[in-house]
């Protein structure tokens, strides 16, 4: 494992809201440059105020575009591009949390987990510190219960809230094969009765809770009075709202306006993709954007048509049958003869140049992430919790690796009564079904 790098600063303090502001101000500045997607552009619309730049992007190949794909700071491209990336580098430079030695486990508890999962759970465990020893352990959205598991020692509890019942089935065998006392409670995490569950006693742990899911566990453990809390965020698009819905009073204040595609932007970096799953990914976004020539001539307008998601058998039907296949889900008029080698090719060409133009939003990508992990941050500092943000564990493990560790300033004692539970009508939207469970 790389050494772990000491002298970037761990964010606490008054130094959350100082970086919340100054990356908002980067990201507020430079919008027109990261909002538009090449995907559904032809043109950008920076692309005539930088000229030279956008000419050198579409220059290069798909090969370029793959290799530095996730260094695009690396490029040596003309203005404003260096400049942009030192930025984006001094702003988004958050330090490691401290490693603490943990119990050795004295039980087999990696069997029927991943191996990088493992190592994520390891990396995530050994930075959990707090002034107080934890009692009682809550894995929010905890799957099979692993993590929980993994942290689990003698004279402590701990409770294991999922919604998929084949994942808490298989949990409860695990922890029933390892001899240990859990509690593996079927629960959406979205419902109103969820707030029963949590109490003053308990520390939520959360490692890539998507989205809303652990936005609602940072709401519902303040409320409850929980004294330490850690997350990892991750999805930051996977949420009910049409758009992002700031959680602090700096957030709130700010003008960015976040759309669903925006919130994807940090999530677009790659690190474990093997060469056919790429392979079969650039095939598919070829053809999208084949298709989408193809459908601006049929409609005679030149905008994006959203297209479904369709099933990788899809990509095993001829080019030609694709788009006539396609075309009719999208009731356009009759396709009629085409040069199809042509277009595909068209396809091909397009996406080395939408694949070049988007390292240039991929300079903003991890401060983006980092202003919205900051806005939780500030959240529960005003909930009156002292915050560290730092990282985990090092990117190629998971790109999601920043964490937040909260503990009450003023830690209640668990026989006071906690705030009141009660929960905003906001919270009980209905939710994205692909997020329970995850």
């Amino acid at each position: 494992m790389p050494a772990r790098d000491v002298d970037r600063p761990v964010l606490t303090g008054e130094q959350l809201l100082a970086r919340f502001k100054a990356l908002d101000g980067f990201l507020t500045e430079h919008q027109a440059l990261w909002r538009p997607r090449p995907f559904t552009h032809r043109q950008l619309p920076w692309e005539a105020v930088y000229p030279e730049l956008a000419n050198w992007l579409r220059q290069r190949s798909l090969e370029d575009a793959e290799n530095s794909h996730n260094h695009p700071e690396q490029l040596l491209a003309p203005a404003p591009f260096p400049g942009l990336a030192v930025q984006a580098i001094a702003l988004s430079t958050v330090g490691d949390l401290p490693v603490h030695p943990t119990e050795p486990s004295s039980r087999r508890l990696n069997v029927d987990v991943p191996g990088r999962k493992w190592q994520q759970i390891e990396a995530f465990a050994g930075c959990l510190q707090f002034s107080a020893k934890p009692r009682h352990w809550l894995d929010w959205c905890s799957g099979k219960g692993h993590l929980g598991r993994r942290l689990l020692q003698v004279g402590q509890q701990l409770t294991c809230l999922e919604y998929d019942p084949a994942l808490i089935a298989s949990g409860q065998a695990l922890s029933q094969h390892h001899h240990l006392a859990v509690n593996h409670l079927q629960q959406d995490v979205m419902a109103a009765d969820v707030a029963v569950r949590l109490s003053a006693d308990q520390t939520p742990v959360a490692l890539h809770a998507c989205g809303d899911l652990h936005v609602r566990l940072m709401q519902l453990a303040s409320a409850a009075g929980c004294n330490q809390l850690a997350i990892a965020p991750c999805c930051y698009n996977r949420i009910s709202a049409r758009q992002y819905q700031p959680l602090s009073g700096a957030a709130k204040g700010s003008g960015l306006q976040l759309s669903l595609d925006d919130l994807a932007l940090p999530l677009s970096e790659t690190v474990t993709a093997g060469a056919r799953v790429r392979r079969q990914r650039d095939t598919s976004m070829a053809r999208r954007l084949a298709f989408d020539l193809l459908q601006r001539q049929l409609r005679g307008c030149d905008d994006y048509l959203p297209a479904p998601s369709l099933p990788s058998a899809w990509l095993d039907k001829s080019f030609a049958d694709y788009c006539r296949d396609l075309a009719a889900l999208k009731d356009l008029s009759t396709v009629g003869e085409q040069d199809w080698s042509a277009l595909e090719a068209a396809g091909w060409e397009r996406l080395a140049q939408v694949r070049n133009l988007e390292l240039l939003r991929g300079v903003f990508r991890r401060p983006l992430e980092l202003w919205l992990v900051l806005d939780r941050a500030l959240f529960l500092e005003e909930q009156g919790y002292s915050v560290r943000l730092g990282l985990f564990c090092e990117t190629p493990l998971t790109p999601r690796n920043l964490m937040l560790l909260a503990e009450r300033r003023q830690p209640l004692h668990f026989d006071q009564q906690p705030v009141d539970k009660s929960v905003d009508e906001t919270c009980q939207k209905p939710l994205d079904p692909w997020l329970l469970g995850h």
